[in-house]
């Protein structure tokens, strides 16, 4: 199912976005254990982050490609959380996205689907500078499709790229450890 694909990516891109800042002081953090809860907007490229453990923060995620432009199919996550920034290179986890089998029924035009992948942490700024790891993170969606409302197909689901979801929830969460050189 191409939407399913294609919400799943956006979803997983936009979830990808992480933020976090640390809420409770400026002390360079000593690195360790993490985890990270993210909630993408709507299906764009922007999102919000939580992020706690070694690391007490939270802010915004923005998508990114290679270069650094704001991209909703792109590679990378900045991060900007209150006390610095980093950039999560998520290539392996859309790697695994893009395979997904999402479960579809046909009848009631919803899909849902989970993925876990890992991805790097690197580029910290502000409080963040020089952090490094890996995270393995775990996207989850799911929505419901709109059906034909006229034509040949009518009362059938409307698979299309360009068909707009009803309703939809998008989730990412991890674990890893941090470091910070």
């Amino acid at each position: 199912m191409r939407f399913a694909k294609t919400a799943l990516g956006i979803a997983v891109l936009g979830s990808l976005l992480f933020s976090g800042a640390s809420a409770f002081g400026a002390t360079a953090p000593a690195g360790g254990s993490i985890n990270i809860f993210a909630t993408p907007v709507g299906m764009g490229a922007k999102g919000t982050i939580v992020v706690t453990g070694a690391i007490g923060d939270f802010g915004k995620t923005l998508t990114i490609n290679q270069n650094g432009t704001t991209n909703a199919n792109g590679n990378f996550v900045k991060i900007t959380l209150k006390k610095g920034a980093f950039e999560v290179n998520s290539t392996a986890l859309n790697a695994a996205a893009n395979k997904l089998q999402p479960t579809n029924n046909s009848t009631t035009c919803s899909a849902s689907g989970s993925v876990t992948g890992p991805v790097t942490l690197f580029n910290g700024t502000g409080l963040y500078q020089g952090i490094a790891g890996t995270v393995n993170i775990t996207e989850t969606f799911a929505f419901i499709g709109p059906l034909y409302k006229s034509g040949p197909k009518k009362g059938q689901c409307n698979e299309s790229n360009n068909a707009k979801a009803l309703a939809q929830f998008g989730s990412i969460t991890g674990t890893g450890t941090v470091s910070f050189g």
